[in-house]
């Protein structure tokens, strides 16, 4: 009886899933073209266009974000696993680091809003990539620690051993054992960022038109979508789920190829 109820539950939980997309499928998969990726987005009540502006602005702040995030998150985890490990900082940062993985992304949309956009007077896409940083930040950090205290601490002996210092047994030797699961960590925060649109309200807005200039608003996909989805436009709507197609389709990949490092990491095992 405990099976088949389980097994009524997971059908009904993925029923659902399959559900949204197939409908996801379905309706955005009627608006994919060549112009789609060559066009800007279209003035109101228009009726051709594409999303150039916005795969571009989107690609810009999660690059920037992940750049900004990942070497603080890495250096963060390395504390925490190599130098500090039963230390009560560490214990303090790990509780932060696991109220920030739970906090809503409009919260950190509104602290940098307050933090950057206020002061600076205007919305950025400076604002936006350090709003996607904070995401960042906490999903690496406590994957780097996790993945460093993997590795066998005989690793570490052996190379103190030789008279390798403790700077280089954790670059030469820990990181590379952890390799594939701090990658994995990364691919992962860049998926969670990716249709992030909360933060991104408060900090880089959007732009109708292309703008490559970090210190204005600048165009992306999640606020793209809100603001489509919602307008009384048909073609503004068939770009609206046309792009969370594009979307999900991207985060899928990621999430696909975090799984593979995962799994090759723990064969290699």
């Amino acid at each position: 009886m405990a099976m088949l109820l389980s097994m009524l539950s997971a059908v009904f939980g993925l029923a659902w899933l399959v559900a949204i997309l197939a409908d996801l499928i379905w309706r955005g998969a009627a608006g994919l073209s060549v112009q789609l990726f060559t066009q800007m987005t279209p003035p109101p009540g228009g009726s051709t266009g594409g999303i150039l502006n916005a795969l571009f602005g989107s690609f810009v702040l999660t690059v920037i974000g992940t750049l900004i995030g990942t070497p603080i998150g890495i250096l963060a985890g390395t504390y925490m696993a190599e130098y500090g490990r039963k230390t009560r900082l560490t214990a303090t940062v790990r509780f932060i680091n696991d109220v920030l993985l739970s906090a809503p992304s409009i919260v950190v949309g509104l602290f940098v809003y307050e933090v950057l956009v206020v002061r600076m007077g205007h919305f950025s896409a400076w604002a936006g990539a350090v709003a996607l940083a904070m995401l960042v930040l906490p999903v690496v950090v406590r994957t780097t620690e996790d993945m460093l205290n993997l590795v066998p601490d005989q690793l570490r002996e052996a190379a103190c051993s030789i008279g390798a210092p403790r700077w280089m047994v954790i670059r030469k030797v820990v990181y590379r054992a952890a390799r594939a699961g701090i990658i994995t960590g990364v691919l992962l925060a860049v998926a969670r960022i990716s249709g992030e649109t909360a933060p991104l309200l408060f900090t880089a807005l959007n732009n109708q038109f292309w703008s490559a200039n970090l210190n204005q608003p600048m165009a992306n996909l999640p606020v793209m979508i809100f603001q489509f989805a919602l307008s009384p436009y048909p073609y503004w709507q068939q770009l609206a789920w046309t792009a969370a197609l594009l979307i999900t389709a991207a985060i899928l990949a990621l999430n696909i190829i975090a799984r593979t490092l995962s799994r090759g990491r723990f064969n290699e095992r």
